[in-house]
């Protein structure tokens, strides 16, 4: 059996102020880094055979954090990486939503007919994050941890639930959250959804779906 623990990356200072992030480089908050450290606490004590994180820094450092007690290197996946926003990038909720009106609700109720401008379509993201998941397949047969970002998860959170991209507003995945699949005989079984638990902590509300 395998089982892929799903991870998002600590807290940014653009989600907290909902500025579209996509494939800029940034680096965690403080926030995003005592999230990091409290996840790393939570699977100190389980067995994981390897570490796969985006590129991006704020990716990278959290799954730096959690290689720690493991004593593992984190291999970075280039599929992995945030969902290219393009144009948006860099740009405020309320920006996008004045600028880009129409396309902006497209995105809020039809995000699998979306093409962002300059940029990438839920079903580009589909395609690299399958052909991750069957490298993680074919290679491990323990526990692998993939470390990403918020598109990027639940996009390979529907596929591997069977469910195409129109669901993407269905699943939520809160920043230093973890999701678990087990798979085994050929079957993806979700165990553990948007866990945060082991943030209690932090004893902050989590900032909004962003």
């Amino acid at each position: 059996m395998t089982e892929l623990i799903i991870a998002r990356h600590g807290e940014t200072e653009w989600n907290v102020t909902e500025v579209f992030r996509g494939q800029i480089d940034l680096d965690l908050n403080e926030t995003g880094i005592k999230q990091a450290e409290l996840l790393a606490g939570c699977l100190s004590t389980s067995t994981i055979e390897a570490i796969y994180s985006s590129p991006l820094k704020r990716a990278l450092k959290t799954a730096e954090i959690i290689a720690r007690p493991h004593k593992l290197k984190v291999n970075v996946e280039p599929d992995l990486v945030d969902f290219n926003f393009g144009r948006w990038q860099g740009l405020s909720h309320h920006e996008v939503k004045e600028q880009y009106g129409e396309l902006y609700a497209g995105w809020l109720h039809h995000p699998e007919q979306v093409q962002m401008p300059g940029g990438e379509t839920l079903e580009d993201v589909r395609t690299r994050i399958i052909r991750f998941r069957n490298k993680v397949i074919e290679s491990h047969r323990g526990t692998v941890v993939s470390v990403g970002h918020r598109v990027v998860n639940k996009v390979i959170i529907c596929a591997l639930l069977g469910l195409d991209n129109s669901h993407f507003w269905k699943i939520r995945q809160d920043t230093g959250g973890i999701s678990i699949f087990s798979y085994q005989n050929g079957q993806y079984t979700l165990t553990r959804h948007n866990d945060t638990s082991f943030l209690k902590p932090l004893a902050r509300t989590p900032v909004k779906d962003f």
